[in-house]
């Protein structure tokens, strides 16, 4: 592929030049880890040789082969749950969307602080956010946010998070001090090429209106946000993330490609959970996670029973061990664990 890339014709059909620079570049990323491990595995032998040669500095050899096995090990453990991925789209970019629900305001915070996480999680693994819609509240919170996460398998890694979550600490919002619990939901579709999924714009029912955001000098004087409508579905997407309402209007469309090519491939799969997932109420009793701030702390993932008592510590990202986790439940079958 390289080699073609460097053919004068090559760019005569860009088209066809972006998706084998996006293929290629996928190639890489996939090559690399197996590039370091080579790498280290060559520069782990060099110290074992020198250890086990007659003279001083046997002990530092060792020690220095023993760190480098030790980041191998750790390599391997990330690649092997890349082999864990059984779905078309699992190294595509994802859309993430959050809502609020039972809670009211309290519920609207706790889906800003949810957005908060993944985008802390994002940064810690060199992903980028890109925010298509933000619907922030008047008083507190949001009510409701989308967003595309680009990166390597950012789709594979995402999907775990999918459910609805919960949240129990004592309300900031209440004069009383009494314990509140809230819930938001939180999904996630792959995105895809604009080609695999084409929509008639007869389908289409567009509306322009003025984006929100803060006042004062800067505040958008303009329609540029732009909100369409799939009639026959009914699926509404939004997007006032940028000032040019042509760019909000291309990337609300995009969306909009990605969540109806997902309906499509709900329906022609025989189990319907492959790819999406079971759609619950936003409540009690559908929750996949639950993140409790008092009277103790613990966050405590439903399906895989991983626990996690540093509650901060996952606000701030750190959500990898409830990815593993579910990445290798669901490999084995989603077998519902034991109460």
């Amino acid at each position: 592929m390289e080699a073609e890339a460097l053919r004068l014709d090559f760019w005569e059909d860009s088209a066809k030049a972006r998706e084998q620079m996006k293929k290629q570049g996928a190639l890489r990323d996939q090559l690399r880890p197996i590039q370091e491990l080579d790498k280290l595995f060559e520069e782990a032998g060099i110290f074992l040789e020198l250890a086990a040669e007659e003279g001083s500095g046997e002990e530092e050899a060792f020690g220095e082969a023993g760190l480098i096995l030790a980041t191998i090990t750790g390599k391997l453990d990330h690649l092997e749950l890349e082999t864990l991925f059984s779905g078309s789209y699992d190294f595509n970019d994802a859309i993430v969307s959050l809502h609020p629900g039972a809670g009211g305001l309290e519920s609207q915070d706790w889906a800003e602080m949810l957005l908060r996480m993944y985008t802390r999680w994002c940064e810690q693994k060199g992903y980028t956010v890109e925010l298509v819609d933000l619907l922030a509240d008047d008083e507190a919170g949001i009510k409701s946010a989308t967003f595309i996460v680009r990166g390597h398998a950012a789709y594979g890694y995402l999907q775990a998070e999918k459910g609805v979550h919960r949240m129990i600490r004592i309300s900031p919002f209440d004069t009383a001090k009494r314990r509140h619990t809230s819930f938001a939901s939180v999904d996630v579709i792959p995105e895809i090429e604009e080609e695999e999924f084409v929509i008639s714009p007869e389908d289409l029912k567009i509306d322009t209106f003025r984006a929100s955001g803060a006042g004062g000098q800067h505040v958008n004087k303009t329609d540029s946000a732009v909100r369409i409508t799939h009639l026959p579905t009914g699926i509404v997407v939004s997007c006032q993330n940028d000032r040019s309402q042509h760019a909000n209007r291309r990337q609300a469309l995009h969306v909009l490609q990605a969540r109806l090519a997902e309906i499509t491939r709900r329906e022609q799969v025989e189990e319907i959970n492959a790819v999406r997932g079971q759609q619950r109420e936003i409540a009690w009793g559908s929750q996949i996670r639950t993140y409790t701030f008092h009277p103790f702390t613990l966050v405590k993932d439903h399906r895989t029973a991983v626990e996690v008592g540093q509650v901060e510590a996952v606000m701030n990202g750190l959500l990898d061990p409830f990815i593993e986790a579910y990445l290798r439940w669901k490999a084995r079958g989603m077998i519902p664990l034991r109460k």
